[in-house]
């Protein structure tokens, strides 16, 4: 995102902005045991061993306990008949078993005041088990404590239990929801599924899945929680074999082609199965792309500095624009160009991690530029135009923000629109359209109140916005039939009422940010059952900042972060999955040290390290200054050096293979 925090501080509005940092299944030896002092004063650890781990394993056969009534419908209920001999099977921290407090562990833990204060002030720490304990036996939501309960035995490496207590909240608690900090809904039953499904298929030996599993939610895609109806169905965890949890990719070339979506050279292609695929010249083709705006260290738009001048930069005075063609890798980071550390230039470290597409979000200001972009390096351009988002294009005022009603604006915009269209049609290098950018974010600002906002009224006007969006993408295609003209959501926040007005929509653009393994199974089931287009992950990425970590450390939870996303969207690509994923864009190339904020604490000569908001990132908080695959240093050869975080190595490895 190319616009600064103060502009966008709810870009994780919904399901993404958990309060919590989801880690892989596999837990680290810093969580299993609890340091306490005894008796004499003295350092003692507390390891960390289920007191009660249930009758049954996993594979519990609710019927015996209580009864289901309404599967599949609104009146969905589980029954509980017999709650000691459910108690007995589940185990500890399993609803309704309490066993907790008979745990010789959290006895002492108790005696000691380790688990006083806020059950909230425990999800992010480094010990979970201090984290079960608390959550175990907090008075939160019931969904959202057994949740985060069943979060703090997954961290704990206690797989088993996890699935188990996150199946909890499916069958008991299926339509109650948390809150983000943003005050929208988060549904825990959807959550905890998604969950079940990446432990299952994340530990295949332990040959459990979920089958027939789903919660709907009728008008569950908005700020509200006071006109959802809930449809459910539990679903049942079966015994498998290994190899059936195991992803399966079917060849999708052999199936019939059921409709296509833009001309020649540049189309994508429905299967029979359901299932998505972009192709040039008749060749699949996998959007492997990276937002780029290299803002040097100092500037800041906040003092005039226009975000795209990059593209016309050339600070040294040598005839070569800056980023694109003067930087250089400093290998050994100890911030100075060595003997052999020699220029390469973005464009060449892009094509070498093996980036085929960069994301521009507002037309372009250097057409040959990017022509040589795709000549010499063979990178093509999403060109966008903001649509008024951040009152760009419409002639608003910022406080008032972009009028989607008004005629006057309205035309500004689509005549933004025509202009960039018209120009650059024409251009090898153009992959597709793309409009706005999480403009149903959108709201209006107030100066009295010292309330930003976002330069656009589109969340107040949400059929309207969304009715003017299907009509630039239907004038679009006028002006240029040949490609595909795709629109950017804030994750699937009012999905429900983007699926009424897009019909000239080709491609479903999405900016997420879920988490380290991924999107979960309910962001594609979302984006299938209401949109049943390409799914163009537009945004995501993660911080290589992590509070009280060295920055190696960092730098390892941001390449997790980007191996889950990225595996995520192969493994719902076509041939696998919902099929419905044609590709991503990382954000962000660089990092830029002017976003965090607000004014006038904000400063673009030094990377801010406090963190911005809670957010569902390796330590729990954003740090938008901190997103680059790669970083200028400690700012002293900006805009040239750059040192390659693992990120870059990793998208450099598998983009290329």
């Amino acid at each position: 995102m190319k616009i600064s925090r103060v502009f966008k501080t709810s870009i994780f509005i919904i399901f993404c902005c958990v309060m919590f940092s989801v880690s892989v299944s596999e837990a680290s030896s810093d969580n299993s045991a609890t340091e306490i002092m005894n008796a004499h004063g003295e350092s003692m650890e507390l390891d960390f061993k289920l007191y009660d781990p249930g009758a049954e394993e996993v594979q519990i056969d609710y019927s015996k306990y209580g009864t289901f009534e309404g599967i599949g419908t609104e009146a969905y209920e589980y029954k509980l008949t017999n709650r000691k001999g459910l108690a007995e099977a589940v185990g500890e921290g399993v609803y309704p078993n309490n066993a907790v407090y008979k745990d010789p562990a959290y006895r002492v833990l108790v005696s000691k005041g380790r688990l006083s204060g806020s059950q909230w002030d425990y999800v992010n720490i480094d010990d979970q088990q201090l984290a079960f304990y608390k959550w175990a036996t907090s008075h939160d939501t019931p969904a959202v404590q057994q949740y985060y309960t069943a979060l703090a035995l997954e961290k704990l490496g206690e797989t088993r239990q996890a699935i188990k207590a996150y199946y909890a909240v499916v069958v008991h608690f299926p339509k109650q929801a948390g809150w983000t900090v943003f005050h929208t809904p988060l549904y825990m039953g959807k959550l905890a599924i998604d969950r079940i499904e990446y432990l299952t298929h994340a530990n295949p030996d332990l040959g459990f899945k979920l089958e027939g599993a789903k919660i709907s939610v009728k008008n569950g895609y908005n700020a509200s929680v006071s006109d959802d109806h809930f449809i459910v169905n539990p679903g049942k965890l079966l015994k498998v074999m290994p190899e059936d949890l195991k992803p399966k990719r079917i060849e999708v070339s052999k199936l019939k082609i059921i409709k296509t979506l833009g001309a020649n050279p540049i189309q994508a292609v429905q299967f029979e199965n359901g299932h998505w695929q972009l192709r040039i010249n008749g060749k699949p083709l996998m959007v492997k792309a990276i937002a780029y705006s290299p803002t040097p260290v100092g500037k800041s738009p906040h003092e005039g500095y226009n975000l795209d001048s990059w593209a016309l930069s050339d600070l040294n005075g040598n005839g070569k624009i800056d980023g694109p063609f003067d930087s250089w890798v400093d290998k050994n980071k100890n911030n100075q160009q060595d003997h052999g550390e020699k220029v390469v230039g973005d464009f060449q470290l892009m094509k070498k991690m093996g980036v085929n597409t960069i994301r521009l979000y507002h037309h372009a200001m250097n057409k040959e530029l990017l022509r040589q972009l795709y000549k010499d390096y063979g990178i093509r351009v999403i060109m966008g135009d903001l649509l008024g988002m951040y009152a760009t294009g419409s002639g608003a005022e910022w406080f008032k923000g972009t009028d989607y009603t008004d005629p006057a604006q309205r035309e500004k915009m689509k005549e933004s629109v025509r202009q960039m269209v018209t120009e650059y049609k024409d251009e090898p290098y153009i992959l597709m359209w793309m409009l706005g950018n999480e403009s149903n974010y959108g709201e209006p600002g107030d100066q009295k109140k010292d309330k930003v906002g976002f330069g656009s009224q589109a969340k107040l006007q949400l059929d309207a916005f969304y009715s003017f969006v299907n009509e630039v993408a239907g004038m679009i295609k006028t002006i240029d039939p040949k490609h595909l003209v795709g629109f950017s959501n804030g994750e699937v926040l009012n999905i429900d009422i983007l699926s009424q007005h897009s019909d000239n929509i080709d491609i479903f653009g999405v900016n997420s940010y879920r988490g380290a393994t991924g999107f979960g199974r309910s962001f594609w089931e979302d984006a299938k059952d209401f949109m049943n287009k390409p799914v163009l992950l537009t945004e995501y990425g993660c911080p290589a900042y992590y509070a009280g970590k060295d920055l190696d450390f960092a730098e390892e939870k941001q390449m997790e972060y980007h191996k889950g996303n990225w595996e995520d969207i192969l493994n719902n690509s076509a041939g696998s999955g919902f099929g419905s994923a044609i590709g991503g864009v990382v954000f962000e190339f660089v990092d830029e040290w002017w976003k965090a904020g607000p004014p006038p604490k904000l400063s673009a000569s030094a990377q801010e390290t406090r963190g911005d908001f809670i957010a569902n990132f390796p330590d729990g908080w954003m740090y938008e200054e901190w997103l680059g695959l790669t970083s200028q240093g400690d700012g002293s050869h900006s805009p040239y050096m750059r040192q390659l975080r693992k990120s870059y190595e990793y998208y450099k490895k598998v983009w290329n293979e």
